[in-house]
């Protein structure tokens, strides 16, 4: 990594309330298990990837709306907590805070439903308030947790400033190419690739030809994350697999969300692409050996004490 500084990155997305169960295994359709354990956690996609860029060293302004009730308390409490700037969190009188019903397996699969409430009124105005930080940023970060009208407003403000994008494209949804051209960084995991390519990421090959469409549309740089094995990374020079990194999986969620938190900061700073990807697998691989989305996040020292022992994954 190069000269550690305090870029600024500003993300604008979800924030949930995640309420987990851990079971054995997850239930099929129709199924009751019993005797999970329960805890609750801070997540939302935005929200895990704005703590995850502020744990790995940025410096980091969330934009989001939040319900005027007790999850949306906690969830500010936490953000500053870790040092991120909430003044464009802003509070809506009639909308509860968003709520994800987590289940866990013993492996540490999951499967997630979403309450987004407050979330889906995240409107393009609350980014034309926000214009200025943004337009300052280093880097923008988004996902699609929030109206695709707002994703696409933070983009247009960030392309006319100058300012490099980074796109979560989840939850999966087809994007117009309008939106993937002002984007700098696409980074869909496998699901999501396939369902904007068509083409099913089952091996390095397949991740390549997926690249090269997703390329085809007008986004510069794409990193299809493979979970375990790394990510692959696809721009103008070619594209090649970032190998990950050997742990024992508790939990998996925010995994992604961890990824793109800490690739924003390896960019900022100026690494390349290429390392700025090892360490985000990196901050990925700390993620899923702890439980729950943003309790997961590793801090700086941590993720480079496990760059420095070097333990990934032979191709």
């Amino acid at each position: 990594m190069t000269t550690r500084r305090a870029p600024s990155i500003v993300v604008v997305g979800s924030s949930n309330t995640d309420m987990i169960v851990r079971l054995p295994r997850l239930p099929r359709a129709g199924e009751t298990l019993l005797g999970g354990e329960f805890l609750t956690a801070a997540g939302g996609k935005g929200a895990n990837q704005a703590v995850g860029a502020a744990r790995a060293g940025g410096r980091v302004t969330f934009i989001a709306r939040v319900g005027r009730d007790v999850f949306g308390d906690q969830a500010i409490a936490g953000l500053r907590r870790d040092g991120i700037q909430v003044t464009h969190v802003s509070r809506d009188p009639a909308a509860p805070s968003g709520v994800a019903l987590i289940f866990v397996g013993r492996g540490g699969e999951n499967s997630i439903a979403v309450a987004g409430g407050a979330n889906g009124l995240l409107r393009p105005a609350d980014i034309r308030n926000a214009a200025k930080v943004i337009r300052s940023a280093a880097l923008l970060v988004v996902q699609l947790e929030t109206p695709l009208t707002t994703v696409a407003a933070a983009i247009e403000t960030a392309v006319h400033a100058g300012v490099k994008v980074i796109l979560n494209p989840a939850p999966a949804r087809p994007l117009p190419r309008a939106l993937l051209g002002g984007v700098s960084i696409l980074t869909p995991n496998e699901t999501e690739a396939e369902l904007l390519t068509g083409i099913r990421v089952t091996n390095e090959r397949a991740a390549a030809r997926a690249c090269v469409k997703l390329r085809a549309r007008g986004v510069g740089t794409v990193v299809l994350t493979l979970g375990s094995r790394g990510a692959f990374v696809a721009d103008a020079a070619g594209g090649r697999i970032v190998p990950g990194f050997k742990v024992k999986a508790v939990d998996t969620t925010a995994a992604g969300d961890i990824f793109n938190g800490a690739l924003a900061v390896a960019l900022a700073e100026g690494g390349a692409l290429h390392d700025a990807v090892r360490f985000a697998n990196a901050a990925a691989a700390l993620s899923v050996t702890r439980l729950g989305a943003q309790p997961s996040a590793p801090t700086r020292a941590q993720i480079d004490a496990l760059l420095s022992r070097g333990r990934q994954r032979v191709r």
